[in-house]
């Protein structure tokens, strides 16, 4: 794991201790990303702000969790997907559409599908999308600002990825029911 520690309410550095502490305390356990985050307390606090933001984009919570476990599919984050599906599972969410994402095949509702197409065209060119991409966006019923929903929810997703593939975070058993392994590995694995 790369030697980073999955801190504990007594573990943690001051400027974590009562977040984590409150999580544990409202989960009944300390989501391995968060105990990795407390290492640092800005970046734990800028994570849980972006999120709290992306929640008032005006994108539904549907909407949300394509673009995040979308960016964690095209970043081959186990971790996020796993808990994305879980929260979606929690939320109600339509699990169809979220196995589509999480399988990166096509969403059945010609809206949601352009926000999971242009969210993947997002993370990979990063950022870099043609004026087609953003066009064939707003064609589908979005605005501009929600493409700039998405380029949060990326930013968001950047943070969490990368910080889960640098600390190898382990995926909490409260998430391992919706374990996911990159598309890359599973062909691996079969081969």
């Amino acid at each position: 794991m790369a030697n980073f520690t999955l801190h504990t309410p007594s573990t943690a550095p001051e400027g974590a201790r009562d977040f984590i502490a409150g999580v544990e305390k409202k989960m009944g356990f300390v989501p391995s990303l968060y105990a990795v985050f407390a290492e640092n307390p800005a970046v734990l606090n800028a994570y849980t702000q972006l999120s709290d933001q992306l929640a008032k984009t005006g994108l539904s919570p549907l909407e949300q969790q394509i673009v995040t476990i979308t960016a964690s599919v095209e970043n081959e984050c186990h971790f996020c997907v796993a808990a994305h599906t879980t929260i979606s599972e929690g939320q109600g969410l339509d699990l169809t559409v979220i196995d589509a994402v999480r399988e990166d095949r096509a969403i059945e509702d010609p809206k949601l599908e352009a926000l999971r197409v242009f969210t993947k065209k997002v993370v990979i060119d990063r950022g870099f999308v043609s004026d087609t991409d953003v066009d064939a966006f707003l064609a589908a019923g979005y605005d501009h600002s929600a493409v700039l929903a998405v380029i949060l929810g990326v930013s968001l997703k950047v943070i969490s990825n990368y910080t889960n593939h640098v600390a190898e975070t382990p995926v909490n058993e409260a998430f391992q029911k919706h374990a996911w392994t990159p598309k890359a590995k599973r062909e691996t694995v079969a081969a």
